[in-house]
């Protein structure tokens, strides 16, 4: 009887107080607005360049990957005033890499030499801590890319796991994420998926 009583004490305190639950950051709170952030959700986009692109650009870890696979290849070419430094490269989809770029370049950049691919989204595997300061928090969270295709897995080790820290405040109505950059000393969302680190 006791403990049911103290539960109903409560929640009178909280009907009285106008209290909700966004007002108590809990890690399922803050899994929630960090899965539903806009910056959190974005899908990792690649950009790839066919014709001539700088050495610097042929030889990137992205564009050694589909060389891997074989699905671009490229011959030696003079470099255009606008590409350096040299050599050059002329760059261009093999039939294997035709069939698996075909569905995914967005129809009006068929006839395009540069489009993006839909690689990856983020996957939220937990948050690992929270650490409170009056109106103000951070919360560490663990998160993945997941391949949206045959070219986001290549290109991006799902077994690859990464630690981010996320600023929070508490506003009248209750806990928000910080999104974006901020000059404070805790980071918004943005700045916590771009600084992330991979997790030990």
């Amino acid at each position: 009887m006791g403990k049911l009583g103290t539960l109903l004490a409560v929640s009178l305190l909280c009907c009285a107080t106008a209290c909700s639950p966004r007002d108590f950051l809990t890690r399922r709170l803050a899994a929630d607005l960090i899965g539903g952030s806009d910056a959190f959700k974005e899908p990792q986009q690649f950009w790839l360049r066919t014709g001539v692109v700088s050495n610097k650009a042929y030889v990137s870890p992205e564009y050694l990957v589909l060389q891997r696979h074989g699905w671009i290849t490229g011959s030696n070419t003079g470099c255009p005033q606008d590409v350096s430094p040299p050599p050059c490269w002329d760059v261009a989809l093999t039939p294997n890499g035709v069939n698996v770029f075909r569905d995914l370049i967005p129809t009006d950049s068929l006839s395009s030499q540069y489009f993006n691919v839909q690689a990856a989204r983020r996957e939220l595997l937990e948050v690992t801590g929270i650490s409170k300061s009056d109106d103000h928090a951070e919360v560490d969270f663990r998160w993945k890319w997941v391949p949206l295709n045959a070219v986001g897995a290549a290109l991006y080790n799902e077994g690859v796991e990464y630690a981010s820290s996320v600023g929070f405040r508490h506003y009248d109505d209750g806990w928000r994420l910080i999104e974006g950059p901020t000059p404070k000393l805790q980071q918004g969302m943005d700045d916590a998926l771009r600084n992330a680190e991979p997790a030990q």
